[in-house]
């Protein structure tokens, strides 16, 4: 912990011991999380952080200022609370609020904790952060870059308002990366630093070869003869993409020029601007790993900081209370909560996995098939055999003696080496000296190894799953046995039994934070079960009734309709198509479209900041559907919703007004989408 200020120092000096002994517990868990560095910070410290997206120092523009005042809004009027901010980082970076209350930091300690092992640990973030021996370093990188454009800034011969602009044009257009793609894969150069501006002098493409054949005022005829189609294609390679390029701002950046309004057409970019455009491209790809792993993020820091707090104790008896009331509002707060969908389904896996484990233990028991499981097997008894061990259950002084004896016959649920520490400091009246030896009292997880508390938290032997077992269908225990031979049976049920992984789900909860990002996670994760136990819902607007409505309680449904949500952070996913299209140097984006209409205000005012990036024309195809006044008004009359019809759309901007123009049939084939739920729109996603 480290702050110079008095009273952060000395919330500083109380929390260093809960960050120390948090570390070892996630640790003993099975998490691997990057070092974090602690820091303590006041209100407005922490608005500050909130507005610069986590970090210290960001580059020079007026949107951290319009955040700060947003934030500032937020806190001054109640309206939500920030209790920690933490960067993917190695090590990370996490800021406490030193208001917050005792459980309140503890709370946010044990999730910090989890988030650095989701950091270090999962695929989507790594790549980002698989930069060599060095890792992400993150905060020394938009450092860096805070620095580079901080010093374009400052020559004498660069506009500053020329500078934001273009910061303006590159930001509304940052979620359009290949977030499949490490960050470097399109790179011009590979570290570009603050004097060497980024601009790569081969570049020829394709729509500058055609202005210098302009500038020589051929006549159409000799221009036809000896500049034709195949000559300008063979000498404007790259231009016009073989394959949709979804990294719209590498394709920017690579091909993209400046509108010169003096001379009315396109010219070279200055080197700077490109060093800026590689800037903030790089901070967009830092921030994809957060956008594209909210959900399992949140959730998976949720979870272990539940375990931690509530199952470990770690809110002591005088804050388990406040500690309550904490995770009860992240939980219940309104519309997607990622924390909530997140915390659900991590538990939902993890019982799944603990299932399948026991099943198949079951169903290798001599006489038991999937026709005769429900009746041959007492699934009460089984629950009750299930049941942690006593001494592992309530691990700490009172049962050191019990937990000595399972150490002693090699019990890999114990530590041993803690037990006998423990037993050393044991004073005469029976209390542990806590000086002599592991505070058993306050932390009694100390005497247990991964697979005991793995056994003391085991996901079927919580109240709330103990018929879990029952509820398996007939369905599912034939596909199980389908995949069994004839090997390794048991001969009772007491035997089976005895071989249960306690560690199954957790096991499998640590594969799946590895390689899953939101869309597969959910893909994967959000079954029939799932979806009827939690009670999830779709909702949409009827034009027939002219209100909300449910429209289904179908896991699939509920399905798709979240994959909307999170498919490329939520936002439409726009692609380059052509980089010459008809022939002019005019780029042509396309809208993959997949049932949901684009916001047509906002796609015209960002081609705007396309333009600007481009020099030339730009264009967007997309899809829209239309519904006729006699469609709805005879859908209405029969309770039903109206049929749509699907209109391609082309929108152009070439520096005036924007255009729309009827879109070529092939051009949208390339971007139409089948078997979608047209009926849906963002504003009527699952809240």
């Amino acid at each position: 912990m480290r702050d110079e200020r008095v009273e952060a120092k000395r919330a500083a000096d109380v929390l260093d011991e809960p960050a120390e002994e948090a570390r070892e517990l996630a640790e003993r868990l099975g998490l691997a999380p990057y070092l974090v560095r602690y820091w303590v910070v006041d209100h407005d410290e922490m608005n500050e952080l909130i507005a610069y997206g986590g970090f210290q120092h960001r580059y020079p523009h007026w949107r951290w200022g319009m955040n700060y005042e947003r934030q500032s809004k937020v806190d001054r009027h109640g309206l939500g609370k920030a209790f920690e901010i933490v960067n993917n980082d190695d090590p990370s970076h996490a800021f406490l609020q030193e208001s917050n209350s005792p459980a309140d930091q503890k709370a946010v300690i044990t999730h910090v904790e989890a988030h650095a092992d989701f950091f270090a640990n999962n695929g989507w973030f790594g790549l980002y952060a698989d930069r060599g021996e060095d890792g992400p370093n993150a905060a020394a990188r938009l450092e860096r870059n805070a620095d580079r454009i901080a010093a374009i800034v400052d020559r004498p011969n660069v506009d500053r308002d020329e500078v934001e602009r273009l910061i303006d044009a590159v930001s509304a257009l940052e979620d359009t990366i290949d977030q499949h793609s490490p960050v470097d894969a399109a790179r011009s150069v590979e570290e570009p630093g603050i004097a060497e501006d980024v601009s790569d002098p081969d570049d020829d493409t394709l729509a500058a070869i055609e202005d210098r054949i302009a500038e020589l005022d051929l006549s159409d005829e000799v221009r036809r003869d000896v500049f034709d189609d195949e000559w300008l294609e063979e000498h404007g390679e790259g231009v016009e993409p073989e394959e949709p390029r979804p990294d719209v701002l590498a394709f920017l950046r690579d091909y993209g020029k400046r509108y010169d309004a003096e001379s009315g057409k396109a010219v070279d970019r200055e080197p700077w601007e490109t060093t800026v455009i590689d800037a903030i491209r790089e901070e967009a790809y830092y921030f994809a790993g957060q956008k594209s792993t909210k959900v399992m993020n949140e959730g998976w820091a949720t979870y272990w900081e539940s375990i931690m707090m509530g199952g470990e104790g770690f809110a002591g008896p005088d804050e388990f209370l406040t500690y309550a009331d904490h995770m009860s509002r992240v939980l219940g707060s309104p519309g997607l909560n990622p924390y909530k969908l997140g915390f659900e389904l991590w538990t939902h896996l993890e019982l799944r996995a603990a299932r399948r484990d026991v099943i198949d233990r079951l169903l290798r028991v001599e006489g038991v098939t999937p026709e005769n499981f429900h009746s041959r097997i007492d699934l009460d008894e089984v629950a009750e055999a299930l049941t942690p061990h006593p001494a592992i259950t309530g691990a700490g002084p009172a049962t050191l003696d019990e937990l000595a004896d399972l150490a002693g016959d090699g019990d890999p649920r114990v530590d041993a080496e803690a037990v006998d520490r423990a037993l050393s400091a044991r004073t005469d009246d029976g209390e542990i000296d806590p000086e002599a030896g592991p505070d058993i009292e306050r932390y009694p997880w100390k005497l247990l190894t991964r697979e005991g508390l793995a056994e003391r938290h085991y996901v079927l032997s919580r109240p709330e799953h103990r018929g879990a077992l029952r509820n398996v269908s007939r369905e599912t225990l034939t596909e199980r046995a389908r995949y069994m031979f004839d090997v390794d049976r048991y001969g009772t049920v007491d035997e089976a039994l005895a071989d249960v992984d306690r560690t199954a789900g957790w096991d499998r909860m640590l594969e799946v934070r590895e390689s899953h990002n939101d869309v597969t996670f959910i893909d994967a994760f959000l079954t029939e079960e799932f979806v009827r136990e939690g009670n999830y819902f779709t909702y949409e607007y009827s034009r027939a009734a002219e209100e909300h409505r449910v429209a289904s309680v179908d896991a699939d449904d509920v399905r798709r309709k979240l994959l909307l949500q999170f498919t490329n952070f939520g936002k439409p996913t726009v692609v380059v198509l052509d980089g010459n299209y008809r022939n002019r140097g005019e780029l042509l984006l396309g809208h993959r479209f997949n049932g949901v209409a684009l916001d047509e205000e906002s796609a015209t005012e960002t081609l705007k900041r396309v333009f600007e990036l481009w020099g030339r024309p730009v264009n967007l195809a997309t899809i829209r559907v239309e519904y006729s006044d006699e469609a709805i008004r005879r859908a209405k009359r029969r309770g039903v919703e109206p049929e749509g019809e699907e209109v391609g759309v082309r929108f152009q901007y070439d520096g005036g007004e924007v255009t729309e123009h009827d879109l070529e049939p092939e051009v949208r084939e390339r971007i139409a989408a089948d078997e979608v739920d047209y009926d849906t729109k963002p504003d009527d996603w699952l809240a």
